[in-house]
């Protein structure tokens, strides 16, 4: 089209100068325009059926050609230099405002996007090129569903991509008109040296054209209404990023997704000194923070967790939950909360690294802290009937949505933010007198709540919590109780066998009653392990230990098929592999620090999450079902880790515990002991039992039982036990590498 544009023009002007006749045209098509604002008297003739997007057109292709012709490489030939000098580009932004003829706002975008993007001596840095673009951007963003989003999102792609180029062009463009009008005052005088001179001095046919432009020019500000200037805007005034962010909220998937891959672009830029201004001088975190704050707050006061859990495939590049899924109030609202969530998070990942940690502090204190915090801590007012209290409606709602977004979240800038929101930064073992200081601490307690609701929701988050690759996470939770190994007796022998360390016939769920109901010599735990090198024997007796620990008169899986210990082998496998590979980078030791059996014991606590654990577990017969699912599931989560220290206190059932200790497997014990004399007072136990299993498995309908919430409870204990041996087993395979959980008694070899 160019090359056919050059020929027409060189055979037309036969001997003279092309470029004089480039010019020429130039300004004939510009005259075009400014005569039919003065010649037209049709209003509502739509821009594009005139000919102004033809006349747009040539002089487009005019100035490409021109350039392609330029014989030293970065100078503005003459039309260049017309179109600078005479403002043309604040003469169409100033028509696109006027929006006449109808449609015209539209055409002057494709130009100003096309003439960006096509030219490529460098533009922005004219003020007469600078001015009008701003004037563009502050047209656009602004009204949601404009008929021009496609065109504005076009334009702003331009920019950022001018940007990526080069990126010291981020913070002229977004400063203030102020400062651009200083710097460029001086500038612009000096870069069109031609144009003062160059235009004057040509031949007279060429040089009345301009005359005749600017005359066009004049006729047309006293047919268009004089264009009010806007007042300067402050140091925070950045329309290329309120334009982006209204562009973001755009109801047309195309035009948001483009619009969020532009403002993705910008943010993303290696320069320190735009990356900087971008967070000191520029609305761009506020803006983003601003409307992922806005979708929040426009759920509905309360949302099912099971509905919330339905939408967690959501990303921002797909934000809307599957067609297939079950519609709910507020399906649509929460989509576009989680899609931007992901957004966000995804802008934390690939910006640079000044805007990353500005923008993950910003999520942090608008939504988590100003937003979240009031709502996970609202306390339910005196009185208030319990299931509908909407403070409790609260609390399960936002903890509900801060777990669906840990499991969105990947940023590791961002997630900093949100376990030091969560768990605060000291990391000092707490005391059993100790009130809440941390939020976790509330949420501690809310997995005790009175609302089985709410303790399921709260578990559910911190198992997502610990499934995030942060230390301080386990640290803060687990390891900082665990340092030193204080639960294990210091200066008094290795007993002779584990009956030892449990004292039976001390404990009062041990009577001699309970010694004769059925619990066996032989189902008791076996006698501390031979170690062999390889580790083999230690391994089958760890296992064994857990997996006899329920009496067989309680145990129903051997009755039924595909509900073997082996399928929990298989599933501990890949979810321990999955959590090796991501505390991997944190350098934990490989075997268990040695005791000083002269240092003195000193108090030990658990610390309050695993007491609220075995608090939990210890009361699992009595619990719902969905309850001891998700409590077992969170102690699984952690048996998995692979530190000696957790190693040994889970899952280690030969310790010798100090005083006045417990571990997970002496919490079980007790279980047991409470079960046996709770089977006693529960006619046809056996029958029921299996009936029970049957009925949670899908094999027979459901009915309600007498002892319904026991038996549920005895079934989970035994899946539990079995989960509890798979995990130790692929942990400490027996003919792979091994790490002792704790030293043999003396006189084992």
């Amino acid at each position: 089209m160019l090359s056919r544009l050059g020929a027409l023009l060189q055979e037309a002007m036969g001997a003279r100068e092309p470029s004089i006749d480039l010019l020429e045209a130039f300004v004939e098509h510009w005259k075009g325009i400014t005569n039919y604002y003065i010649e037209s008297t049709d209003e509502n003739t739509p821009a594009k059926k005139t000919d102004i997007p033809w006349r747009l057109k040539q002089m487009l292709d005019i100035l490409v050609y021109e350039e392609k012709q330029q014989a030293a490489a970065g100078e503005a030939g003459p039309c260049l230099e017309y179109l600078l000098q005479h403002k043309i580009l604040e003469t169409l932004c100033t028509l696109g405002k006027a929006e006449y003829p109808p449609g015209m706002r539209q055409q002057v975008l494709q130009f100003f996007s096309k003439v960006l993007a096509q030219v490529q001596h460098p533009l922005l840095h004219y003020l007469s090129v600078h001015r009008p673009v701003q004037k563009l951007l502050r047209l656009g963003g602004t009204v949601p569903g404009s008929l021009t989003e496609k065109e504005e999102v076009q334009f702003t792609t331009v920019l950022c991509s001018k940007i990526q180029q080069d990126p010291a062009l981020l913070t002229y463009i977004l400063e203030g008109r102020k400062t651009v009008g200083r710097k460029e005052a001086s500038r612009e005088a000096t870069a069109l040296p031609r144009e003062a001179a160059g235009v004057k001095n040509e031949e007279q046919p060429h040089s009345k054209a301009p005359d005749r432009g600017a005359r066009g020019a004049r006729a047309l500000s006293t047919q268009l209404p004089a264009e009010t200037e806007e007042p300067d805007g402050g140091p925070g005034e950045s329309t290329l990023i309120t334009s982006l962010i209204g562009l973001c909220k755009s109801k047309r998937a195309r035009v948001a997704l483009k619009a969020q891959e532009n403002l993705l672009l910008l943010v993303s830029v290696a320069s320190q000194a735009a990356a900087t201004y971008l967070v000191q001088s520029s609305p761009c975190c506020p803006a983003i923070v601003e409307h992922l704050c806005q979708l929040y707050q426009s759920l509905p006061s309360f949302l099912d967790p099971a509905d919330i859990a339905t939408s967690e495939g959501i990303s921002w590049r797909l934000p809307s939950a599957p067609s297939d899924e079950a519609s709910f109030p507020g399906k649509e609202t929460l989509a576009a909360f989680l899609g931007w969530f992901d957004y966000c998070d995804h802008l934390i990942t690939e910006a640079h690294t000044v805007v990353s940690e500005a923008l993950a502090k910003s999520v942090a204190e608008k939504l988590f802290v100003e937003i979240l915090q009031p709502q996970l801590l609202h306390v339910a007012p005196p009185g208030s009937a319990r299931p509908a209290c909407r403070s409790e409606q609260s609390i399960l709602t936002s903890t509900a949505l801060l777990t669906a977004m840990l499991r969105q979240l990947r940023s590791p800038a961002l997630l900093r933010e949100a376990v030091a929101f969560l768990l605060g930064t000291d990391q000092q073992p707490a005391a059993p007198e100790d009130s809440p200081h941390t939020l976790g601490g509330h949420l501690v307690r809310h997995c005790d709540h009175l609302s089985d609701e709410i303790s399921i929701a709260t578990l559910r988050l911190f198992e997502e919590l610990l499934q995030k690759p942060h230390e301080q996470i386990i640290h803060s939770l687990i390891l900082c109780h665990l340092e030193g190994r204080p639960y294990v007796a210091r200066g008094s022998p290795e007993p002779e066998s584990y009956e030892d360390t449990l004292d039976l016939e001390e404990d009062p769920y041990f009577t001699d009653g309970f010694l004769d109901s059925g619990f066996q010599p032989s189902m008791k735990p076996p006698p501390a392990p031979v170690t062999n090198p390889d580790g083999k024997t230690a391994v089958t007796e760890i296992v064994n230990s857990f997996l006899c620990l329920v009496p067989e008169e309680a145990k129903t899986s051997a009755f039924l098929e595909e509900t073997g210990y082996d399928t929990y082998v298989h599933d501990a496998y890949g979810l321990f592999q999955e959590c090796s590979s991501r505390v991997a980078p944190w350098g934990w030791p490989p075997a268990l620090p040695p005791l000083d059996p002269h240092e003195p014991e000193r108090p030990f606590f658990e610390g309050h999450f695993l007491r609220m654990l075995f608090d939990r577990i210890s009361r699992i017969l009595e619990q719902p079902y969905s309850l001891n699912l998700q409590v077992t599931s969170v102690l699984s989560r952690l048996a998995l880790f692979p530190h000696p220290l957790i190693h040994e206190y889970l899952l280690d059932p030969y310790i010798n515990l100090a005083p006045g200790c417990r571990s997970l497997f002496s919490v079980l014990v007790r279980v047991i002991g409470d079960l046996m004399q709770r089977i006693q007072r529960v006619p046809q136990f056996p029958g029921k039992l299996l009936l029970v299993r049957r009925q949670l498995m899908g094999q027979v309908p459901g009915e309600q039982l007498d002892h319904q919430t026991l038996l549920q409870g005895v079934v989970v204990l035994e899946e539990f036990c079995k989960e509890l041996a798979a995990i130790a087993f692929v942990k400490f395979p027996p003919h792979g590498p091994h790490l002792r959980l704790s030293e043999p008694p003396e006189g084992h070899v």
